[in-house]
C-alpha cells in the first residue's frame, strides 16, 4: 500500500494537525529527506505554509494542537511539540507543552530542528550577503566548486532548488546539483 494511502487511512483523510478535509498532502519532518510512515503526517496546505515559513505563522490557527498533541501516531506529536515550542511566547502553547510527554527518543527528534531553542542558542545560516536561509529555499552557487570525492564540478550560476541545513554547523547547506546531493558551504551561495 502506497504511503499516501496508508496516510489518509491513517488520518481518515484529514489534517492530521488541525482536522481540516482541504487541500491535504504529505509532509515529511525535516531534517529527513525520504517519505516514510514514521516521519510523515497528512497535512493541509494552511499548516505546511506556516511549518516552512514561521513568518507567516498565526498562532490562532495552532490552537487545534490542543487536540492533536495527543495523537497516538509519534509524527503528530512531533509537529505538535515543535509548533507549540516556536509558539510558546504566547503563554498557552507553553501550558499543553508542559502537559506534554514525549519518549526521550521522540523528543530528540522533535528537537532536531531547533524548534523550542533560545534564539541566541539557534543556529542560523546566511548566505554571502547576510541574508538568512531557511529550509527549502533556493540558492545559486556564485563561484564554481569542485565536489569531493568525484569529478563533478558545480558551476557558478548553478541554481540548488530546495536546500536543507546542516543544524550543527552554521556554514553548511545541502542540496541537490543535477543527480548528485552535495554539502555546500554558505559563503559560496546567494539566496534566489
Amino acid at each position: 500500500m502506497s504511503i499516501e494511502r496508508e496516510l489518509k487511512k491513517r488520518s481518515d483523510s484529514k489534517c492530521e494537525l488541525c482536522s481540516t478535509d482541504e487541500n491535504l498532502q504529505i509532509y515529511t519532518l525535516a531534517p529527513i529527506k525520504d517519505k516514510s510512515l514514521e516521519k510523515s503526517i497528512m497535512a493541509c496546505n494552511i499548516c505546511i505554509g506556516q511549518i516552512e515559513d514561521p513568518e507567516t505563522t498565526d498562532p490562532n490557527h495552532w490552537r487545534c494542537l490542543n487536540d492533536s498533541m495527543w495523537s497516538e501516531y509519534q509524527p503528530v506529536q512531533v509537529m505538535a511539540w515543535r509548533m507549540l515550542s516556536r509558539l510558546k511566547a504566547e503563554g498557552w502553547p507553553q501550558d499543553l507543552l508542559d502537559m506534554m510527554y514525549l519518549e526521550e527518543d521522540v523528543l530528540e527528534f522533535a528537537k532536531a530542528t531547533g524548534e523550542g531553542e533560545d534564539a541566541s542558542d539557534k543556529i542560523v545560516h546566511r548566505d554571502v550577503n547576510g541574508v538568512i536561509l531557511n529550509t527549502g529555499d533556493s540558492v545559486v552557487l556564485i563561484k564554481d566548486l569542485k565536489v569531493k570525492g568525484s569529478s563533478l564540478v558545480a558551476k557558478q550560476g548553478t541554481a540548488v532548488r530546495r536546500i536543507s541545513l546542516d543544524h550543527n554547523n552554521a556554514e553548511f547547506i545541502e542540496g541537490k546539483v543535477g543527480p548528485t546531493q552535495i554539502v555546500i558551504i554558505t559563503k559560496y551561495v546567494k539566496k534566489l
